[in-house]
């Protein structure tokens, strides 16, 4: 693996776990996809530091259980703006 893949894996691994960030906001902050942030931690990360890897899934399985209300709030303040909810 190419040293600044395997650098931007590393980056991305911390500032997943220092913010709990979701994969989509990672991908934004780092000028990615949603899929080169999801390979880094899913297949790239374990080969480099499987111990890692797995502090990240811990935050990625919780924003997964999380999402359905973030969805739901974000529906919520998009009507209440447009006066539609009361």
């Amino acid at each position: 693996m190419k040293d600044y893949i395997e650098e931007r894996v590393l980056d991305i691994a911390a500032y997943i776990i220092e913010s709990n960030s979701t994969v989509r906001e990672t991908a934004k902050k780092f000028g990615v996809s949603k899929s080169t942030v999801h390979k880094d931690v899913s297949e790239r990360l374990a080969q480099i530091n499987s111990a890692l890897a797995q502090e990240v899934r811990k935050v990625l399985d919780v924003n997964k259980a999380e999402r359905h209300i973030r969805g739901g709030q974000a529906t919520r303040e998009k009507y209440l703006h447009h006066g539609q909810i009361a």
